[in-house]
């Protein structure tokens, strides 16, 4: 976020339906999981009551974007089918479009056909933790549909990603590996595209500070960059704690991220993260005063 000479341009503008989504000022993703089995708060919110409720938490809180899951990406999580994740997934975003009509939806999944109905149904964007690499027709849909894609690192899948951690150079290779997606979606007429370095998915916890230290090297894609620290292990096993008591780190972790370049924030506790937003945003604006 620090105003730093570069020779890469971000493109800092989203189109979401029509209406450019300004990302020069830092975004918060508020974090609606709909599964009984995710990490931290798994079982809270999957039913309608409990769902709405919590995205009227995540709305008065400010949050700018919302994204819901319904299929627990946790590291050995259980796989469940595509009707499970229908089931769970749809009749939210119905409610959610109704009760709350100018809430920005993103939809964390990774099949085409889960993303395309969810559009359908009013959703705005798509979180894809394969990149396109678990569903061979989600790039064609995205271009189909128009809409944001945010696009995450991740080796193998959730359930065997612990096992694939050997990089050479992680930077370089996640560098490549954004450039590489990106080439085929732009190919495709893909536009508005956010990339997600992916803390916590095939990376040790040494690799996980890495790649947080040098985020803003992943400028060079040219694209927004997403981090999504909120809670994890990365945090608790570090602080030797566990999810439950990681605001604290996670707080100090955004702000890194943001001082580094983060254009989002993905996260469980809104009011936290705007806050650090706001500290991080005086920072720099004191800078180019002086």
């Amino acid at each position: 976020m620090a105003d730093k000479n570069t020779v890469f341009q971000q493109k800092l503008t989203l189109n979401v339906r029509g209406t450019l989504l300004d990302l020069s000022k830092p975004k918060i993703m508020g974090i609606l999981n709909l599964t009984p089995d995710s990490f931290y708060d798994g079982g809270r919110n999957n039913s309608l009551e409990n769902a709405l409720r919590k995205t009227e938490q995540l709305v008065s809180e400010g949050a700018d974007l919302i994204d819901l899951g319904a299929y627990s990406s946790r590291p050995g999580a259980e796989h469940i089918s595509e009707e499970v994740e229908f089931e769970r997934m749809i009749p939210v975003i119905r409610a959610i479009a109704k009760e709350f009509p100018k809430a920005l939806l993103s939809v964390d999944t990774f099949r085409s056909g889960i993303a395309r109905a969810a559009i359908g149904e009013g959703a705005d964007m798509i979180n894809d933790i394969s990149a396109g690499a678990m569903d061979d027709a989600m790039f064609r849909t995205i271009a189909e549909l128009k809409v944001p894609y945010i696009l995450m690192h991740m080796r193998g899948t959730p359930q065997t990603m612990a096992s694939e951690t050997n990089y050479t150079d992680l930077i370089v290779e996640l560098a490549q590996y954004f450039a590489e997606k990106i080439h085929k979606l732009k190919e495709l007429g893909v536009k508005d595209l956010i990339i997600d370095p992916g803390f916590g998915f095939a990376k040790t916890l040494e690799q996980n500070y890495e790649l947080l230290g040098k985020l803003e090297h992943l400028k060079i894609t040219g694209h927004p960059v997403l981090a999504a620290l909120s809670r994890k292990s990365m945090v608790y096993k570090l602080l030797e704690t566990d999810a439950e008591h990681a605001l604290n780190g996670t707080t100090v972790a955004n702000t890194i991220a943001l001082m580094n370049g983060a254009n989002i924030l993905r996260v469980h506790d809104v009011l936290a993260a705007k806050e650090a937003v706001k500290i991080v945003e005086q920072v720099a604006s004191s800078i180019k005063r002086i």
